[in-house]
């Protein structure tokens, strides 16, 4: 396996992806991970027009056909010529997971495969499969940080040839991070709302941007763990209204019960007081958080925190699978959550 961290990208995608016929790009920020993937995409030098030579699928297709992916990795083109096989929406399905074994075994000659996955945990099935294989490019995609975040504002900001004054920038990187689309969105509109101006002030950029880091979404988490519906009717149209991906609400609603499952295991297994698991799980939380999650840990059982986990990682897929419905779904998913969260309080 080659894992590609983040620093590392760049160079990889110029002197080393060509290398690879196989690529596995995951992680919890999508705009990261399909960006990365369109980059990868282009490097192939497969034609994205053709559509005899991209075979683009979702994952629900493999669900329904499950030796979908290993016909469409050996067929021979039309006119013949490589082609690339483009899936998004994968977690660790079965049929995926069993046919890329194969394909890993045995890269194909003629044709590339790109898939773009979601938060793979460690050990979790896709990444059991890819990780010994030398034949397959995975590349992991995280929230970006502060250098990536300096970079993708610099380039975007040189294409108009705008600068950006020191206390403008602080302001700007405090709002974007949470997804690389929505950041890379709301540089490109900062730099049209300055166009011609030469220099962009902190003024400039609280008249224009919204909130696009991942700290946005915490108020609907908020207020979805204290079962508060109106407060969470409220954050989403805030969040709506900035044009934040309501993606990035479900993926920090999940995140938010991944770490109340850990919190809650350890509490069950060493009978300790939600306050005593607070001090181990909670230090890198908001001391304003802090209270809502303590309360969430008194009244959200180990297999309701399951059940939920379940129901909002379903809902995360549905909205990879009709991404026409994303809003609707993940407001009408979290807005379920939080009345069961009322319910429990």
């Amino acid at each position: 396996m080659a894992e590609i961290k983040s620093h590392e990208f760049d160079g990889f995608l110029q002197n080393a992806a060509r290398n690879y016929r196989i690529f596995v790009i995951y992680g919890p920020d999508r705009g990261l991970v399909s960006e990365r993937a369109a980059q990868i995409a282009a490097k192939t030098g497969v034609d994205l027009k053709d559509p005899f030579s991209l075979i683009k699928l979702d994952v629900g297709d493999l669900q329904n056909d499950a030796g979908r992916l290993l016909d469409e990795v050996n067929a021979i083109g039309l006119f013949g010529g490589e082609k690339l096989v483009w899936i998004r929406g994968a977690a660790n399905e079965k049929a995926l997971v069993d046919s890329l074994q194969i394909i890993a075994g045995n890269p194909p000659d003629g044709s590339f495969v790109i898939i773009e996955a979601g938060d793979l945990k460690k050990g979790s099935g896709l990444r059991k499969v890819v990780e010994p294989a030398r034949s397959v490019a995975t590349i992991p995609c995280y929230a970006d940080d502060t250098r990536a975040l300096n970079s993708l504002i610099d380039t975007e900001l040189a294409s108009e040839g705008l600068r950006i004054t020191p206390a403008a920038r602080q302001v700007l990187l405090e709002l974007l991070g949470g997804d690389r689309i929505a950041s890379r969105n709301e540089v490109r509109k900062l730099a049209l709302y300055c166009r011609g101006l030469g220099t962009i002030e902190e003024e400039h950029v609280t008249e224009i941007i919204g909130d696009a880091s991942a700290v946005s979404a915490d108020d609907a988490v908020d207020a979805i763990l204290k079962g508060d519906s109106e407060a969470f009717l409220h954050a989403m149209q805030k969040i709506s209204t900035s044009k934040t991906p309501m993606f990035l609400v479900l993926q920090g609603c999940l995140k938010q019960f991944q770490l109340l499952d850990a919190m809650r295991a350890e509490m069950d297994e060493k009978r300790s007081a939600p306050a005593q698991v607070m001090q181990s799980h909670g230090r890198h939380l908001h001391f304003r958080r802090k209270p809502i999650i303590e309360q969430a840990l008194k009244t959200w059982t180990a297999p309701a925190i399951a059940r939920e986990m379940n129901r909002l990682q379903s809902a995360i897929l549905q909205t990879r699978q009709r991404a026409s419905l994303e809003d609707t779904i993940a407001t009408q998913t979290l807005l379920a959550t939080t009345l069961q969260s009322a319910r429990k309080n």
